[in-house]
């Protein structure tokens, strides 16, 4: 699952990471969150094009937003098979520019549930394409709106120890691949797979993030233990042996 990411480059070092036409002016964002507008890359008429698209998915089919669940993720291993993307993915592919993405550690059960936000990030810092899928929802009074969701896929061996899923990267080299509407299925179905396990790094992260107000790079400065209010001292459980229990539990 990725609810949550950041473009914070200048629009000039996006252009020269996405070579298309346009210049656009998308100014940092260190906190983009589902149904607002985000950049994306796509092919039109044979060439990349930058557009804002609402990041959050419409089939055509759907007659009214406010009855269709709000759908920012789209698994790929069943995409192909699901009439809301199925068509999507064999002729509306396209990118979305980010240079970090977080996700939520959950750690414990009930009100004593704790939920810690990590950055991953490229270690030289720069950016990566996220697969996505896109679609144009009109609506009965004729006005239109350009969608789109990013593709997930199972967790890489470092991810997977905060989440069981990851975004799908595509790699520069498959970026016309993965944008041509002529691309045959076992093609795309060699691009959604995991990046390696050192494609990113991870950076445990401080509370501000989960505010989606919060949107300056304060969010992505690293969690500092001192801000933790302090807890009393929890007993040790004991096991039948009479030892420390040190059994975890699994995550989700």
């Amino acid at each position: 699952m990725c609810g949550r990411y950041a473009v914070t480059l200048p629009p000039e070092a996006m252009r020269e990471a996405f070579a298309y036409r346009e210049q656009p002016n998308f100014p940092p964002r260190y906190n983009i969150a589902p149904t607002q507008p985000v950049p994306v890359v796509r092919l039109d008429e044979g060439r990349r094009q930058f557009i804002l698209m609402r990041w959050g998915f419409i089939p055509g089919w759907v007659k009214d937003p406010k009855d269709y669940p709000l759908v920012i993720n789209v698994r790929s291993e069943s995409a192909s098979e699901k009439p809301s993307f199925r068509a999507a993915l064999a002729r509306r592919r396209c990118l979305m520019p980010a240079d970090g993405f977080y996700e939520w550690h959950r750690l414990g059960e009930g009100r004593q549930q704790e939920n810690r936000p990590y950055l991953f990030r490229k270690p030289d810092r720069g950016f990566f394409a996220l697969a996505a899928l896109w679609e144009t929802w009109h609506s009965p009074d004729g006005s239109e709106i350009d969608t789109v969701a990013i593709v997930t896929g199972p967790a890489n061996g470092q991810i997977a120890a905060i989440h069981h899923r990851s975004p799908v990267v595509v790699p520069p080299e498959a970026f016309d691949a993965w944008l041509d509407p002529a691309a045959e299925p076992a093609t795309l179905q060699g691009l959604m797979r995991p990046p390696p396990d050192d494609f990113f790094e991870m950076l445990r992260l401080g509370a501000g993030v989960n505010k989606v107000a919060n949107d300056g790079p304060e969010v992505q400065e690293p969690f500092d233990p001192a801000s933790e209010p302090a807890s009393a001292p929890k007993p040790a459980m004991r096991s039948r042996r009479g030892g420390p229990d040190d059994a975890q539990g699994s995550l989700f």
